[in-house]
Formats: structure tokens, sequence, C-alpha cells
């Protein structure tokens, strides 16, 4: 180089760095001329431009590609890489699959109780309808109610609802004996006088204990109402159901009693044949 002529700019490295990768991908993309020794050797045993090395046809036909290694880390630090964001994108999967379950779980389990509530409502009702029915088809025959029959010969598909009424009937009047007992050792002003059975009954002051024969019948056991409680809800409805129908011809969900027993009009038995 002359003096005084300028100096040639120094070529940086990412420019170096490309032009080595344009070389690189122009050799790799340029076949072996004919006149190549290596070629004229392989020729000898058969081999054509085009074709795969070896017996196999469905053999590799280009170059494995190059990756070039441009940092200072070893050689299996990325496959560690991407094992952990394997790792962590199968964790991520399976928390939201897990996630996705549990919320399917308590959907279900909210529609199952949704259900088992309605039926529980239903239940009530057929069992209200059925002591209806039975007290006026007993009051027309000038048969005696439930009121005045002891709990185990009330049918059993309504009996629950009788033997409830006596059970709150027999608490209030425990509570009542028990307010008159702590009444009764209070002073008065008129202790000295006496008062009849009808004044005490209207002050609240009726102290002497009083059940009636289905209360007595609470400290008597009753396995057959609870056989018939322990059921499912759904089989005791079905029974409550068809009970209706045989014996009243009322379809709880049509909310009629028909004239006969076809019980034309009526879609079937259960709620979803009203559907």
């Amino acid at each position: 180089m002359k003096m005084g002529e300028a100096k040639a700019r120094q070529k940086s490295k990412a420019e170096r760095e490309a032009e080595a990768e344009a070389v690189r991908e122009a050799s790799l993309a340029t076949a072996l001329p004919e006149t190549n020794k290596g070629f004229k050797m392989m020729a000898k045993f058969g081999f054509k431009q085009g074709d795969t090395l070896g017996k196999a046809e469905n053999a590799r036909k280009e170059p494995i590609q190059v990756n070039v290694k441009e940092d200072r880390s070893g050689i299996g630090l990325e496959s560690e890489k991407k094992r952990k964001l394997r790792e962590a994108w199968d964790e991520a999967a399976r928390v939201a699959k897990r996630s996705k379950e549990e919320e399917g779980d308590y959907l279900e389990d909210r529609k199952q109780q949704q259900k088992e509530k309605k039926m529980e409502r239903d239940l009530d009702s057929a069992q209200r309808t059925a002591e209806r029915l039975f007290e006026k088809e007993a009051e027309e025959m000038a048969g005696p109610s439930s009121e005045e029959k002891p709990l185990k010969d009330i049918n059993v598909l309504w009996r629950i609802r009788a033997r409830r009424r006596v059970e709150k009937e027999h608490d209030r009047r425990q509570r009542r004996e028990l307010e008159n007992s702590l009444a009764s050792r209070l002073p008065t002003l008129a202790q000295d006088q006496e008062e009849d059975t009808d004044t005490k009954i209207a002050a609240g002051r009726d102290v002497a204990p009083f059940y009636t024969s289905l209360e007595n019948d609470l400290e008597d056991e009753d396995p057959e109402l609870a056989e018939f409680e322990a059921l499912p809800v759904a089989e005791r409805l079905q029974k409550l159901l068809v009970f209706l129908r045989e014996q009243y011809k009322y379809c709880l969900y049509c909310g009629y009693q028909y004239p006969d027993a076809n019980m034309e009009g009526c879609p079937g038995i259960t709620e979803e044949d009203h559907d």
C-alpha cells in the first residue's frame, strides 16, 4: 500500500460471520461436480446425481444441517433448557387438565345436588297431596282421620308428616310445661286464690303434662317407617307418584285429579314425561 493511500476499512465481526455463513450455505447448496474425484469414486459403485447413499431408497439425500455454536455454554446446556421447558409445559398442561376436571366434577355435583333438592320438594308435595286426598276421602266416608289413628296405622307413604307434627307438638308442650314449672316457683299476688282449670289454661299455668295416643307412639320403634325413609329420594317419590295415580287418579305434575283410571291427556308418571 502506497503512502497516503486510505487504509482499507476493517470488516466488523458481524460482517465476517455473515460472509462465512453465506459461503457455508452456498457450499452446502452446491452439488458435487462430476469432475470431483470423490464423485467419480462413488459413480464407480453406481451412484448417480440425486440418488441416496447406500441401498435404502428412503435414506437421506441432503447433507446434515450444520448448526454453528456461537456461545461458550456446554454442548448439553441447550438440551437441558429444552427439557426443563418441556417439563414446565407438561406440568402446566396437567394443572389445566386437573382444574378443568375439578370444575367439571364441581358442576356435575352441583347439578346432582339441585336435582336431589328438586326431588325432595316433589316428594314433600306428593306426600302432602296424598294425605290431603286421604283426609278428604275419610271425611266423605265418615272414617277416622290421620289424627285419630295411631302412627303405625297411617300409610307409611306419608306417615313421616304425621310423626313430625306430633314431635313438634310434643316439643312445644314440653317447653310450655318447663315455663309453667318455673313460673309456679315465683311469688304471685294471688297465691291464696283458687283458680279453676279454664283459668289456668288461659293463663298458661296448666302444668300437668298432657299426652295424646300419637305422642305415646313416639316412644315405640317403627321399623316400617325407618325402612321406607332409608330408600333413596327418587324411589320414595316414585312410590308416591304411582300411589296417587292408582288410588286417586291424580297426577302430581299435571296438578289434576282425572275422572277415570285412563287419565287421558296425562303424558306420563315422571316430570320428564311432562317436558
